[in-house]
């Protein structure tokens, strides 16, 4: 890996933290070639602590380390992306990752699209009196009909998509398997799962 450590001044280049499994930024640090040595070595991941002006491994005082899973140099040879897997709270200040966020597997639109379900589900819960008026949706009164009405729902919808599939409409095809996917994920949401869960069966499998 031929890294440009001598770019700047300080023999230092940024790394940048990635979770190799969610794929979440967890932190920023500095590297020279020293530190790059050590991970190489130890694979703890080892930064040149700036402010104390010495190698510094993470965690070496929490016991929160961070364990080498790969690295990575970018096009100017200037920067690494480094794939660890953490041990602990990453954050000095005990959250997840240095923008306190949480350090979870993010499928994009279907991670924002699980969080409705999941408030439409918690609505269904409420008693139908209780509820305001922009309280009522379809999600909520497949949830009040209870896993029978959803199990239903996600097989009709299957079969729905095995019949486009056999026809040569696209769009008809793509919609009736945005149904099945939506209907899937309420599904999982009543049987008290996520998307998460199934992907996690999926890995151990491969």
């Amino acid at each position: 890996m031929n890294i440009d450590f001598n770019k700047n001044s300080d023999g230092l280049v940024p790394a940048i933290v990635q979770d190799a499994n969610t794929k979440k930024v967890l932190m920023l640090g500095y590297m020279n070639e020293e530190a790059f040595l050590k991970t190489n070595e130890t694979k703890k991941i080892t930064f040149y602590s700036r402010s104390k002006r010495r190698l510094w491994t993470k965690g070496e005082e929490s016991g929160n380390f961070l364990d080498l899973v790969n690295m990575k140099l970018d096009c100017d040879n200037d920067t690494l992306l480094i794939q660890v897997n953490p041990v602990g709270p990453v954050c000095h200040k005990g959250t997840d990752t240095c923008w306190a966020e949480k350090n979870e597997v993010d499928f994009g639109f279907l991670t924002t699209l699980e969080g409705i379900i999941e408030s439409r589900k918690k609505l269904s819960h409420t008693e139908p009196e209780l509820r305001k008026d922009n309280e009522s949706s379809y999600v909520v009164s497949l949830f009040d009909e209870g896993i029978n009405k959803i199990a239903q729902k996600v097989g009709e919808e299957a079969i729905e998509t095995v019949i486009e599939a056999k026809d040569d409409n696209d769009e008809l095809f793509l919609n009736e398997s945005a149904d099945l996917l939506f209907h899937y994920l309420i599904l999982l949401k009543a049987k008290g799962f996520q998307l998460k869960d199934v992907v996690k069966v999926l890995q151990e499998r491969h």
